[in-house]
């Protein structure tokens, strides 16, 4: 009985109860070329709201609807991390400035056993 327990007296289908939904899955609607020009306006508004939308001919994916990029937008984003911002999954972090990196130590210009390195790197004991 103690392995029956949990699921006789919850029930099955019970213990998907707090289970999350497709809520924060985005499916992505497809759509033939055909219906796209009956539904046009209702398609467009549908994109302007945020929907993107795969327009499909016989079958086979030729064009993808998506809402513009808005103003301002820093090119050198990657476009899948845009998008990402775009739902709020993710933030960008504050530009670089590059004087806020110290520059980086020349290159020795001859090997060193690791022992000397790590004495050197020690200091005066």
């Amino acid at each position: 009985m103690h392995g029956r327990s949990v699921v006789a007296s919850v029930g099955f289908l019970d213990l998907f109860d707090k289970v999350a939904t497709r809520g924060y899955i985005r499916a992505m609607k497809t759509m033939g070329i055909r219906e796209l020009k009956n539904r046009l306006s209702e398609v467009v508004r549908a994109v302007k709201g945020g929907e993107h939308i795969l327009v499909t001919d016989r079958g086979t994916v030729v064009a993808e609807l998506v809402p513009p990029a808005r103003p301002g937008t820093d090119p050198s984003v990657p476009h899948g991390l845009a998008r990402l911002v775009e739902r709020g999954v993710a933030r960008l972090g504050a530009p670089n400035d590059p004087s806020l990196y110290r520059g980086l130590p020349r290159l020795r210009q001859k090997p060193a056993s690791v022992a000397h390195l790590l004495d050197e790197e020690r200091g005066p004991r």
